[in-house]
């Protein structure tokens, strides 16, 4: 089957349907020259802005989509005067489409996601995509079977990394992660790329919003061996279940069986490390300690 066929055949992407992966490409190039012209380090521009190294890099990258606040604060700080600030008013309508522009199997997820005040979520078999490096991520659309293009695997990677911003927004969701220990020692990508996933996992599990819990595999006890799910409790409304397997997704609203998952969610959490032991875990992997 040729290439173009593919493209008809499968569901459009977020990023193709409404050109934003454009926009923030450009923005972060305007932003690298900007930054470049005064010599300036990603290091400097990520103290003088009051985010994340790793969040310079990939807005530059056109990977994360920039806040309107981030590029207030970088307006001044690279002396742009005024080009910055001037795609703010871009940059939101861009977000505000990103909300509603995942294929139709995704889309009620997607945006019950975006507005959840609270995200649990048990996996088994890889690390989430929200908590997923670049560089994990592209492994894993990379590795997918019927293979995918590198545009599609591009593509996917922009739109996995850009529902990342959650953890940016305030009043933020309140998050517990819990993973199977195998999943930190499957190293997907290779050594260098598993590195770098452990790393981000030790950052995120560090934020006040987060707790991150780790399921040794030595239990004798599991109460979900049926596979990964995710509960989410939007704002104002019930909270919701959602399984995903072999490309077969499901959200579940019915409150009997919503109550189930939330049940055999705490029994893993009480079964799990502490969150404080599970970064001790991840730090000895890394040899940290």
């Amino acid at each position: 089957m040729t290439e173009s066929a593919n493209q008809e055949s499968r569901p459009e992407l977020p990023s193709e349907a409404d050109g934003t992966a454009h926009l923030f490409r450009a923005i972060g190039k305007q932003i690298r020259v900007l930054r470049e012209n005064l010599a300036m380090s990603q290091k400097e521009l990520a103290a003088a802005t009051h985010c994340g190294l790793d969040l310079i890099s990939a807005m530059e990258r056109g990977v994360r989509t920039p806040q309107p606040e981030f590029l207030h604060r970088a307006d001044d700080a690279l002396k742009a005067g005024g080009v910055l600030r001037a795609a703010i008013p871009d940059v939101r309508e861009a977000r505000a489409r990103a909300r509603t522009r995942h294929p139709d199997w995704y889309r009620n997820y997607a945006k019950l996601e975006a507005e959840a005040v609270e995200l649990l979520d048990y996996s088994n078999q890889v690390v989430l995509g929200l908590l997923q490096t670049e560089e994990y991520a592209r492994a894993i659309f990379s590795q997918r079977r019927p293979l995918l293009s590198e545009e599609t695997v591009s593509k996917r990677v922009t739109d996995r990394l850009a529902r990342q911003q959650i953890f940016e927004q305030w009043p933020s969701p309140t998050f517990s992660f819990i993973m199977e220990e195998a999943v930190l020692q499957r190293p997907i990508g290779g050594q260098v790329v598993h590195r770098g996933q452990l790393q981000h996992l030790l950052r995120i599990g560090q934020l006040r919003t987060v707790e991150l819990q780790v399921m040794p595999t030595d239990r004798e006890e599991h109460p979900s061996v049926g596979g990964p799910f995710t509960l989410l409790t939007p704002k104002g409304r019930q909270q919701v279940a959602y399984t995903e397997s072999y490309g077969h997704p499901r959200l579940i609203a019915d409150l009997e069986e919503v109550h189930s998952f939330a049940s055999r969610y705490g029994i893993i959490r009480a079964q799990a490390l502490t969150p404080g032991d599970s970064l001790g875990l991840i730090e000895k992997m890394l040899g940290e300690r």
